[in-house]
């Protein structure tokens, strides 16, 4: 039985997740993208934050923090007030492959409430035009007979690109040489100039220079085509299996957040990806909209971290 005391505590710790719930949110919320503006996470948080604001009530903020393949954002808004009022734009490389590769001031499961998914989107294996390869297959036949004289470019260590290309690497057993950069633009605008020879960046990064020319897709490394590129096959259907590199994109706010502010954040972006506009706003960045609830977003978590840590592992990887 609980003593009288411990009821009259435990009714008002439920009371003020009501009251907080129901003021929530009483100022405006901020929304941190960990990379710089311009680009196309920053694209994709700036339409959720434009849509979510009327149905929050307040101003939602768009705040960049670029640096460190985002692990300086992600571990900004672990470290703030629990409250439902910073909330993060994260994305697989801050959730599940960067944590996977070293150890970061944060953990991606227990520092963080999940909110919701946004969307995801493919991951193009890419080729400079310079490398004259028609195809994967024609790729996989350069890089074998050039035996690691070619390159590939990478937004950094621990980014979707450096893990595609090493599980690339893994699975064909290629060798080629990895080029890091600080961030996507620069890799791909080396790759675009030749100076590195092939990439695997995300659908959003890759679209405009595949539709102008500059980059050569040769593959999708993902479950399905993409509509926004449906003549361009999956790796899969190649012949090249095992290379599924989908990157998502989703929400995230600080531990121990009350549920019921969690639930309403949830509840709000849902909304938002319902939103005919909203949808084709994103699809025009190269992504695909996806809902879901924080439990499953919490599992789509766990379930990549290990994916990456065996690939890590495996590949005998690390952050230098």
């Amino acid at each position: 039985m609980f003593s009288r005391d411990f009821k009259k505590i435990l009714t008002a710790l439920v009371w003020s997740s009501s009251v907080l719930a129901y003021a929530y949110p009483d100022r405006a919320v901020t929304l941190v993208v960990p990379t710089a503006a311009g680009g196309g996470n920053d694209a994709m948080a700036r339409v959720i934050a434009q849509k979510m604001a009327p149905l929050l009530g307040q101003s939602v903020i768009v705040e960049n923090k670029a640096g460190a393949n985002g692990s300086i954002a992600t571990e900004f808004v672990a470290r703030a007030s629990a409250d439902g009022h910073t909330v993060l734009f994260g994305y697989v490389a801050t959730h599940a492959m960067n944590p996977a590769l070293q150890k970061l001031r944060y953990d991606p499961v227990s520092d963080f409430e999940p909110v919701g998914l946004v969307g995801y989107s493919p991951t193009l294996m890419v080729v400079t035009p310079q490398l004259k390869a028609a195809d994967a297959k024609a790729v996989l036949s350069s890089i074998q007979a050039q035996d690691g004289k070619l390159s590939y470019a990478s937004a950094g260590n621990g980014t979707a690109p450096h893990f595609a290309a090493e599980l690339y690497k893994l699975n064909m057993k290629a060798s080629w040489m990895h080029v890091p950069y600080k961030g996507s633009a620069p890799a791909v605008n080396d790759t675009v100039a030749g100076h590195t020879h092939i990439m695997f960046p995300s659908l959003f990064t890759a679209l405009p220079h595949v539709k102008s020319g500059k980059l050569h897709a040769v593959g999708i490394a993902g479950s399905r085509r993409s509509p926004a590129l449906p003549g361009v096959p999956t790796l899969k259907e190649l012949g090249i299996p095992g290379l599924d590199v989908t990157q998502w994109y989703a929400l995230f706010v600080p531990a121990k957040t009350p549920k019921a502010v969690v639930d309403k954040l949830n509840a709000a972006l849902n909304q938002v990806l319902t939103d005919k506009d909203t949808v084709a706003r994103i699809e025009a960045q190269g992504a695909d909209v996806q809902t879901s609830t924080p439990e499953e977003l919490k599992t789509l978590v766990r379930d990549d971290l290990a994916k990456w840590r065996r690939v890590v592992q495996q590949a005998k990887l690390s952050a230098d």
